[in-house]
């Protein structure tokens, strides 16, 4: 029996309305696609209790993670409540507690380690450049020429989590190495254009590219050069995001500063790095010395 699933049709164009990311509403629609496909209706017809249960079977069963939870509930909330208008109180009866473990940080030799092991000259830039500016491989790839102020020695971050903009020092040596770069493709727009197909001129395509490198594909670079390096298995792409902070705050960097340049809503988030410095483990450890 084909299920009429009008409602999720509905809800999709309900989503693109709203100022998501394209992530988040790609999410959404597919949460409440499961939903539907769990109980082999509209999930329009459904009642409170059972989405209780449903709940109850995504964490007993399925044993969703606490961030998992939440986006599930994120995404039926907005389809029962914003758009059918039913706020029920499963919303709020649903308490999703989520710990924070301390990020995985690299020592700088690690970092370098890794970075050196990288075999193309797209791939070393920009993830030298995400170390560098402490950036999302999103928010890396993404970038485009004109945010590069050379004059002011600073990178502008456009449309960063939360819809945010913001500004990150980068240094005039780092500027080079993008300008160099840039001369091997010269795209207009895109400091990190899409690469050429295979066979065929890649300074000509690269340089009339209308997009910009995957997200998957600087991954994946990362992920090779990690395993050629021999670091920590569990390191990713964000984890140069991690070092970023931890580093800068061991060089005397305040918190609040680094808080800023991470486009962090709340100095709470950012303080996690100070439980990750050797700089504060070693004063620690001295204080201790002097207090036996």
């Amino acid at each position: 029996m084909q299920i009429d699933c009008s409602s999720i049709t509905r809800f999709r164009e309900f989503v693109e309305l709203k100022d998501f990311k394209p992530p988040t509403k790609k999410e959404y629609v597919r949460h409440v696609r499961r939903l539907s496909d769990h109980f082999g209706c509209d999930p329009a017809s459904l009642r409170e209790d059972q989405l209780r249960r449903y709940f109850l079977f995504l964490r007993q069963e399925k044993q969703f993670s606490g961030s998992a939870m939440s986006i599930a509930r994120a995404g039926l909330q907005q389809f029962f409540r914003d758009h059918l208008g039913r706020d029920w109180k499963v919303f709020s009866e649903l308490v999703i507690r989520r710990g924070q473990p301390l990020p995985l940080v690299l020592s700088r030799e690690e970092v370098q380690r890794v970075l050196a092991c990288l075999r193309q000259e797209r791939f070393g830039v920009c993830l030298r450049l995400i170390y560098h500016c402490g950036l999302r491989v999103g928010e890396a790839v993404r970038l485009k020429v004109t945010d590069i102020e050379s004059a002011h020695l600073r990178l502008r971050v456009r449309e960063g989590k939360g819809g945010k903009d913001r500004c990150v020092p980068i240094t005039a040596k780092m500027i080079e190495h993008l300008r160099a770069f840039w001369k091997t493709h010269r795209n207009p727009v895109w400091l990190f254009p899409s690469p050429a197909r295979r066979g065929l001129d890649p300074m000509r395509l690269a340089q009339k590219s209308p997009a910009h490198l995957s997200v998957s594909a600087v991954q994946n670079a990362f992920r090779l050069a990690r395993a050629e390096s021999g670091v920590h298995p569990r390191a990713t792409v964000h984890t140069l995001r991690h070092c970023y902070a931890t580093h800068l705050l061991e060089e005397g960097v305040s918190l609040r500063l680094i808080s800023q340049y991470l486009g962090h809503a709340s100095l709470d988030v950012t303080v996690i790095y100070t439980h990750l410095t050797a700089t504060n483990e070693g004063q620690a450890r001295a204080a201790l010395d002097r207090l036996m």
